[in-house]
C-alpha cells in the first residue's frame, strides 16, 4: 500500500473556495439578501383617508344625535300637550267673596267670570245655543253650577262631546273671543282647555264638579229662568 501524501486536497472536502471543512451542495441557502419589497406591506401603508373617515363618522354621531334627542325629550318629559292632560296644574283660582245682586252689568276681572256681583236670577241648567248673559251665569256659579264655554266654531261633534260631560248641575254655552277653545269654570277656579277632547276636563270635574267652592254650596241651576239673556223672571228671582 502506498502512503496518500499530506499536501493532496480532496475536492469533496473543500468548500466553493476551497475552504477546508465546508461542503459543497445544491442545497446550500443563499446566503444573498433578499430583494426589497417593491411596495410597503399593506399594514404599513399611510392611513391617508383616516381624517375623511373620522370627519364621516363625527357627523354621523351628530346627525343621529340630533335625531334622537327629540325622541329621548318626549319619552322622559311627554307630548306637551299630554303632560298637561295629566294634572290640574293650570288651573286658575281666585277667593271671591263678593255675591250681591245687581240688575247692571258687571265688569269681571276674569273671561269668563269666575264670580262676584251678579243678576237675581240664574239660568236654568242644560246647553245653550247662543251666549248667555254672564251676570246671570255667575248667579249659577253661586249654586255650585259647571259652567263650560266653547269656541261658537266648535264643531257639532265636539259640542256633542261637550254635552255628554256636562254635570246635572252645569250650563254649556258658546262665547266670543275666549282665550281659548273651551273653558270651564266654577266659582273661584277655572281651566283653559285644547279642545272638547281635552282629558283635563274630566279631572277638573271630579276635583270641582261637586260644587264646593260656591258660597251656596249644594243648590243647584234647577229652577232658573231658561231666556239665555235672563230676560223672563222664573223660580230663580231673588234666590
Amino acid at each position: 500500500m502506498t502512503d496518500r501524501p499530506d499536501d493532496v486536497d480532496d475536492p469533496h472536502l473543500s468548500g466553493p473556495t476551497g475552504a477546508p471543512g465546508s461542503v459543497q451542495g445544491t442545497d446550500a441557502p443563499d446566503a444573498r439578501p433578499a430583494p426589497a419589497a417593491a411596495y410597503p406591506p399593506a399594514a404599513q401603508q399611510p392611513h391617508r383617508n383616516l381624517p375623511l373617515v373620522l370627519a364621516s363618522v363625527a357627523s354621523a354621531l351628530v346627525l343621529g344625535a340630533a335625531l334622537v334627542a327629540p325622541l329621548v325629550d318626549r319619552a322622559i318629559r311627554g307630548d306637551e300637550r299630554a303632560q298637561r292632560a295629566l294634572d290640574l296644574t293650570l288651573v286658575e283660582t281666585w277667593e271671591i267673596t263678593d255675591g250681591t245682586h245687581t240688575e247692571g252689568d258687571v265688569d269681571y276681572p276674569q273671561d269668563p267670570p269666575a264670580g262676584g256681583p251678579h243678576a237675581p236670577i240664574w239660568l236654568d241648567c242644560g246647553v245653550y245655543d247662543e251666549p248667555v248673559r254672564e251676570e246671570n251665569a255667575v248667579h249659577d256659579l253661586e249654586h255650585g253650577t259647571v259652567w263650560i264655554t266653547h269656541d261658537p266654531d266648535l264643531s257639532d261633534s265636539d259640542r256633542a262631546l261637550l254635552a255628554e260631560q256636562l254635570p246635572a248641575n252645569g250650563i254649556m254655552s258658546p262665547r266670543e273671543d275666549l282665550p281659548s277653545p273651551v273653558v270651564v269654570t266654577v266659582w273661584g277656579a277655572q281651566l283653559h282647555l285644547d279642545g272638547a277632547d281635552d282629558r283635563r276636563l274630566g279631572l277638573f270635574l271630579e276635583e270641582y264638579g261637586d260644587g264646593h267652592t260656591a258660597p251656596e254650596f249644594g243648590v243647584s241651576c234647577r229652577g232658573g229662568t231658561p231666556d239665555p239673556q235672563g230676560g223672563l223672571p222664573g223660580a230663580g228671582t231673588n234666590a
